[in-house]
């Protein structure tokens, strides 16, 4: 088979993100499962693997991989960093017209690259076959249980971010023992959510069912998973139909009101279409039994499902508070009776090293055998934005977000 040289490039978006598409290990792995692949990794200062530990692994580290046939990053490629010609894997963040990123794709289509999104790269039953969403849940569940420590001075979490790994956040766990009795409403049954769900278990909170979260109270902090039939209902009465909620979401109502007067912490989880119901509004966090004190918005949909996360937060800077009189942010923990949110947009990035083995591994097994192996490249058509300076035929609605 033809040699396929493949360059993962220095992140060069600011903030800095850490992460990387495939670590030292992954690197070796790529290239004995497939012979035909070569692995050149572009230097880096800011990796959370740095260069040596590629170099020890025999990995080729350099500056220049504008000899590479495919370049592979994570987030968005700074424009003036763009390589014409050359086919590019990374989070573009473009297939809903997001503002910031229009001249990324002009960019994209004037150099004549061939850009293929992670975010499009899907299965025969259109699930998505590569993630971060499960860090994403991971670090969102610490965080909230985290930013709720802080709100009512029970104790002390050390930042993920400062955390060396998963391993040694777990070390921090022991110390939600100080949390009272309160209740926690995690929405969804993604990798988002079930991310969530491995955190809240392993730090020995219980588990109860929707029924027992309503209506029991207990001595001991506890949570629920809510599905969307959990909190949302058609506005017609039918039954529920999770086929047509995902097809139709303008077609439902939210029923999350009957949660308002029990939930303590809500760790938002749950994808959310621009066409579905919000959880509540502005005017539910008035009401007089409105319970809900911290949120950790770990979809971060600004101004979306949680109608308080009017801005994302950041990982140095990851709360703020929302005062429900006056509709008003303002600093984290400054009144008791304010809302206080964590909606941090890039929650991986606070365990790089462990979301890129992640990461990598699903790359390894779901991708690299259609981008480089012998099997029908259908997966990475579906995922193709541009290729030969033009839109191809699946992302032709993007024309009029390119056009001068």
């Amino acid at each position: 088979m033809q040699k396929v040289k493949i360059g993962l490039i220095r992140e060069g978006k600011i903030p800095a993100d850490r992460r990387v598409p495939l670590t030292p290990k992954k690197c070796v792995e790529v290239q004995t499962t497939f012979p035909n692949v070569q692995i050149v990794v572009q230097e880096s200062p800011i990796r959370s693997y740095s260069d040596q530990e590629y170099r020890d692994l025999g990995i080729e580290v350099r500056a220049d991989i504008s000899d590479c046939d495919i370049l592979m990053g994570v987030k968005e490629v700074p424009v003036n960093q763009l390589i014409a010609n050359k086919t590019y894997l990374f989070f573009s963040h473009t297939v809903k017209k997001q503002p910031a990123n229009r001249e990324l794709l002009r960019q994209v289509l004037k150099k004549n690259i061939t850009l293929v999104d992670y975010e499009l790269l899907t299965n025969d039953r259109e699930e998505r076959i590569v993630a971060f969403g499960r860090y994403a849940g991971i670090v969102g569940a610490y965080n909230g249980l985290l930013t709720y420590g802080r709100k009512f001075n029970l104790y002390e979490l050390k930042p993920a971010w400062q955390c060396v790994d998963m391993d040694d956040m777990q070390e921090e766990f022991f110390k939600v023992k100080k949390l009272p009795p309160i209740k926690m409403a995690v929405t969804g049954s993604g990798r988002v959510a079930q991310g969530a769900l491995e955190v809240l278990d392993r730090m020995g909170i219980r588990r109860v069912s929707v029924y027992d979260y309503l209506y029991l109270d207990f001595r001991e902090p506890v949570y629920a998973q809510l599905r969307s039939s959990d909190y949302n209902a058609r506005l017609d009465g039918r039954v529920w139909d999770t086929p047509d909620f995902h097809h139709n979401p303008h077609l439902y109502k939210s029923t999350f009101d009957k949660f308002l007067p029990v939930t303590d912490l809500l760790i938002a989880c749950a994808y959310w279409h621009p066409t579905a119901p919000k959880l509540f509004t502005e005017e539910d966090t008035r009401r007089p039994d409105f319970r809900i004190t911290t949120i950790a918005d770990v979809t971060c949909d600004v101004n979306g499902s949680i109608p308080c996360t009017k801005r994302a937060s950041s990982i140095a800077d990851p709360a703020f508070d929302y005062n429900p009189q006056t509709g008003q942010l303002e600093a984290p923990y400054s009144r008791p009776d304010n809302i206080t949110v964590m909606a941090v947009d890039n929650l991986p990035c606070e365990l790089p090293r462990n979301a890129s083995r992640d990461f990598g591994r699903q790359l390894i097994d779901n991708v690299f055998p259609h981008l480089v192996g012998s099997q029908s490249d259908e997966v990475i058509e579906r995922a193709t934005i541009a290729r030969n300076g033009k839109l191809t035929e699946r992302y032709q609605y993007l024309s009029d977000y390119v056009a001068d």
